[in-house]
C-alpha cells in the first residue's frame, strides 16, 4: 500500500485492527470496546501498511505486545510470512504466547528448555502452520539455528520484532551481546520487510544507538524511508513511588516482616544477590508470610510454576532477583527493593512490574526502596566483570588463531585467565565484531582484523558510574521521585507526579516493631553456611600440565563457613575484614563467637587441623587455627604452604583450570618431618580464611586425602558468593 493510499483504505484497515485488538485483550478485562490509541495506530500503520522500520519507546503496560500481534495479524491476512519475534526471557516468551492465542494467534517458541519440539516447530513452519515465532538471542548465534533455519525465516518471515531492545546497545543497562546478531538478521531481510523495536527502559542515547543500528532503508529498495521513532511519556500513573531508610539489616527485615501484609494484592521483593533471596525469603516465611525465592538458579519448571502463582495471587510475594524481570505480565499491586539497582534505569524497569491491569485499588500500586551500605560492594563487584583487557582479548584470538581449528570455551580458559560467563560474553562480542565465529564444537579465529575500543569501553564505563551517583541522588532527592526516574531516561514531559512520598501521595512509616526486630537479628546472627565440595576436576587440564580429570576421588566432605560476604547478617563483618587494604590481625572477637556457634550446630569430629597459609593474612589465620586447636583440643598437623610466591594471591581465579594450576604451583602439603604419616588414618579439619573459587581447599583436602587421612572437613571465616 503507498503513501498515497486513499484515507478510505487506511481507515477500513484501522477497523480492521481494532477488531483484532479486541480479540486480544479480551472480556477477561472488561474491554470488548478497546480502541487503539493514536500512537499505537501510528505504529501500526508504520509496519503494516507502510511497511517501515519503527523504534517504539513507551512505558511499561502502553501496549507493545499489541502493536506487533495486531499488526502481525493484518500482514498474514494479506498473505506475509510468520512474525519472528526476538524475546529474552522465558517468561516474557510464555506471557506473549499465552496472550497470542487470545487472538486466534498459531504461536511458538524455540529456545533451550524445548528442544525436543524444534523439529515440529520447524516442520509447522514450513507448512504455513506458525502465525508467530518466538526466539531467544542466544539462538540467532547457535551454530545450527544460525545457519540452517535463519536464513529460511529471514526470507520468509513477515515481519520481525526485536523485543527489550534497549539490549541491543552496550549503553543500555542490561546489554546482551547476542542482541547484536540482530543487525545480521536484518540485513538479511528482503526489501521492504517491516521491523519494529521496543522498550520501555531508553534514554536518549540508547534511543539513537538502538535506531542507528536498525538502519535507515533505502526507499529505492522499497522501503519508507528513516527509521520511524515513537518516543511517549514514560508516567506511570498507577505508581507510588518512596524510599524507606533504615540503619541496619535487622530493621529492614523487621519492616518488611511488619508491613508486607499492608501492601496491595501481591508483588515481587527484588533483591541484588541470589544469597538474599533465600535469606529473606526464610525469614518471611517463619513469620507466616506466603513468599518464595526466584532467582536465575531456580529450576525451569518451578520458576514456571512460581510465576504462575504470582500471577494468580496464590502467593504474597517472590522474594526474586532481576531474573524476574522483562515483560513479567501480571497485575501486581506492589514492588520493594531490598537494596538499589545500580541505576534509576534498571530501577525504573524493575518497579514497572507493578501497576498493571484494571484490578488495582484506587490508589495505585505501591513501590518501595530500602537501601543499604552494601548495595555500592554489590555494584563495584558487578562493575568488574566489564569488557576484559586488551592483552587477554588478544590472547584469545591469538590462541584460536594458532589452534586452526575449533576450540570450546572449557578448552579455552586453560589459556585465558577468564571465568566462564566472562569468556562466553567475551567471545560473542568478538563474533559481532567479525573477529571470532561460533561454529559446531566451538568457536574458531575468522583471520579478520579487530580493533579494541579502549576508548568506547572507557566512555561505558564512565556512564556506569553516572548512573550510580544517580541512584545515590535518586535516594537522596526531596524532588518528585517520578519526575527523577523520567528525567534520567530523557522524558521531555517530566513533571511532578503528585503521587510519591516527596509530592505528599504517599506516607510510608519507617516503624519497626520491638519483636520484628529481636526475631530479625537473631535471624541474621545465626551464623554458618554449607561449603558444597567440589565434585570435577575442570576439563582440558592436560594443556596446563596438570594431570587431573574426571571426578575428584579424594575429595573433602562438605563443610561449613561464618557466611557469605553477600549475606545480611555476617556479612557486612566479613566484608569489613576483608576489605582491600585492611590491616592483618586476629580473629575479631564476634567473629570467634560465629565460629564456636557454627561448630555447636555443626559438630564435626575430627582428630587434627590443617591450616590453609595465607600471604596477606597470616597471623588472622594462624589464630583461627590455633584456636580452633585449643577450643577442639586437637592438634595442628600440619600446613597447606606456600612454596612459590611468585605465584600471586588469587592468580588464576577468573576461571577453574587456570586456578587448579596456580593453586598447584603455589601450595605443597607440608607435615612435621618426625612423623612419616602423620594424617594417616585420621579425619582432618582444613581451615582457610576466605574461600573464593573453592579450588584452594579443593586441592587442600586432595593432598590431605593422598597424605592418608580418612576424611577432609573444610572451615573457612567466609565464602565470597
Amino acid at each position: 500500500m503507498s503513501p498515497t493510499q486513499s484515507t478510505d483504505v487506511r481507515q477500513q484497515t484501522r477497523e480492521q485492527a481494532e477488531a483484532h485488538l479486541r480479540a486480544l485483550v479480551g472480556p477477561r478485562d472488561g474491554q470488548s470496546d478497546a480502541r487503539l490509541r493514536e500512537d499505537q495506530w501510528t505504529a501500526i500503520e508504520a509496519l503494516a501498511v507502510d511497511h517501515r522500520r519503527s523504534l517504539v519507546v513507551q512505558r511499561t503496560g502502553w501496549g507493545k505486545s499489541a502493536v506487533y500481534f495486531v499488526a502481525t495479524l493484518l500482514l498474514r491476512e494479506a498473505g506475509a510470512g510468520p512474525t519472528v519475534i526476538v524475546s529474552p526471557l522465558l517468561a516474557l516468551m510464555r506471557n506473549q504466547i499465552a496472550a497470542a492465542e487470545r487472538a486466534g494467534i498459531r504461536a511458538v517458541t524455540i529456545n533451550s528448555t524445548n528442544i525436543e519440539d524444534w523439529q515440529p516447530i520447524h516442520d509447522a513452519i514450513r507448512a504455513g502452520e506458525v502465525d508467530v515465532l518466538l526466539v531467544s538471542p542466544e539462538r540467532l548465534n547457535n551454530p545450527g539455528f544460525r545457519d540452517e533455519v535463519l536464513p529460511k525465516l529471514a526470507e520468509t518471515c513477515g515481519l520481525l520484532v526485536v523485543d527489550e531492545a534497549h539490549c541491543i546497545s552496550d549503553w543500555g543497562h542490561d546489554f546482551r551481546p547476542d542482541y547484536r546478531r540482530i543487525r545480521t538478521l536484518l540485513s538479511d531481510l528482503p526489501d521492504g520487510i517491516p521491523v519494529l523495536a521496543t522498550t520501555a527502559t531508553a534514554n536518549a542515547r540508547v534511543t539513537a544507538d538502538v535506531a542507528e543500528q536498525l538502519g535507515s532503508v533505502d526507499e529505492s529498495r522499497g522501503g519508507r524511508g528513516e527509521v520511524l521513532v515513537l518516543r511517549g511519556t514514560l508516567d506511570r500513573e498507577s505508581l507510588r513511588l518512596g524510599v524507606v531508610r533504615l540503619k541496619t539489616a535487622e530493621q529492614r527485615l523487621a519492616w518488611l516482616a511488619d508491613h508486607l501484609a499492608e501492601q496491595p494484592g501481591s508483588g515481587i521483593i527484588y533483591c541484588l544477590t541470589v544469597a538474599a533471596t533465600q535469606e529473606i525469603a526464610d525469614y518471611l516465611r517463619s513469620r507466616g508470610h506466603d513468599v518464595a525465592a526466584y532467582s536465575g538458579q531456580t529450576d525451569p519448571t518451578e520458576r514456571h510454576a512460581l510465576e504462575q502463582d504470582l500471577a494468580a495471587g496464590r502467593v504474597k510475594a517472590l522474594v526474586a532477583t532481576s531474573a524476574l524481570g522483562m515483560g513479567f505480565d501480571a497485575t501486581l499491586g506492589f514492588v520493594v527493593n531490598m537494596g538499589a539497582p545500580s541505576s534509576p534505569v534498571a530501577y525504573y524497569q524493575q518497579v514497572g512490574r507493578a501497576g498493571r491491569g484494571t484490578t488495582l485499588p484506587p490508589e495505585g500500586a505501591t513501590v518501595v526502596l530500602l537501601p543499604a551500605i552494601e548495595d555500592r560492594d554489590i555494584w563495584a563487584y558487578f562493575a568488574s566483570l566489564a569488557f576484559p583487557r586488551e592483552e587477554l582479548v588478544r590472547r584469545t584470538i591469538d590462541v584460536l588463531a594458532a589452534e586452526g581449528r575449533p576450540m570450546s570455551t572449557a578448552g579455552l580458559e586453560t589459556y585465558v585467565e577468564l571465568n566462564r560467563n566472562r569468556l562466553e560474553t567475551m567471545l560473542k562480542v568478538l563474533d559481532v565484531d567479525g573477529a571470532v565465529r561460533r561454529v559446531r564444537g566451538g568457536w574458531e579465529a575468522t583471520g579478520r582484523p579487530w580493533e579494541y575500543d579502549a576508548e568506547r569501553y572507557a566512555r561505558v564505563t564512565e556512564a556506569r558510574e553516572r548512573e550510580q551517583q544517580a541512584m545515590l541522588d535518586y535516594l537522596a532527592t526531596d524532588r518528585c521521585r517520578m519526575w527523577f526516574l523520567r528525567d534520567q531516561l530523557d522524558d521531555p514531559a517530566a513533571e511532578e507526579c503528585g503521587r510519591c512520598d516527596n509530592c505528599g501521595g504517599l506516607d510510608l512509616s519507617a516503624e519497626v516493631s520491638a519483636a520484628a526486630v529481636e526475631e530479625a537479628g537473631a535471624r541474621l546472627s545465626r551464623p554458618g553456611v554449607v561449603l558444597e565440595p567440589r565434585k570435577m576436576w575442570p576439563t582440558a587440564l592436560a594443556n596446563l600440565g596438570v594431570d587431573l580429570r574426571g571426578k575428584i576421588a579424594e575429595g573433602a566432605s562438605e563443610g561449613r563457613a561464618v557466611a557469605r560476604l553477600t549475606d545480611l547478617g555476617y556479612g557486612q563483618a566479613l566484608r569489613d575484614l576483608f576489605r582491600p587494604g585492611e590491616p592483618d590481625g586476629p580473629v575479631p572477637v564476634p567473629l570467634v563467637k560465629a565460629v564456636i556457634e557454627v561448630l555447636g550446630d555443626w559438630r564435626p569430629a575430627v582428630d587434627g587441623i590443617v591450616v590453609v597459609d595465607s600471604a596477606t593474612r597470616a597471623t588472622l589465620t594462624a589464630d583461627l587455627a590455633d584456636g580452633l586447636a585449643r577450643y577442639l583440643r586437637v592438634p595442628v598437623l600440619g600446613r597447606y604452604a606456600i612454596v612459590d610466591p611468585s605465584v600471586e594471591p588469587g592468580q588464576g581465579a577468573m576461571n577453574s583450570a587456570q586456578r587448579v594450576a596456580a593453586v598447584g604451583r603455589r601450595f605443597r602439603l607440608e607435615v612435621p618431618s618426625s612423623d612419616d604419616r602423620p594424617l594417616e588414618g585420621r579425619r582432618v579439619l582444613v581451615v582457610d580464611d576466605l574461600v573464593a573459587t573453592g579450588w584452594t581447599m579443593t586441592l587442600a583436602a586432595w593432598a590431605v586425602r593422598r597424605a592418608g587421612a580418612t576424611e577432609v572437613l573444610p572451615l573457612a571465616l567466609a565464602l565470597q558468593s
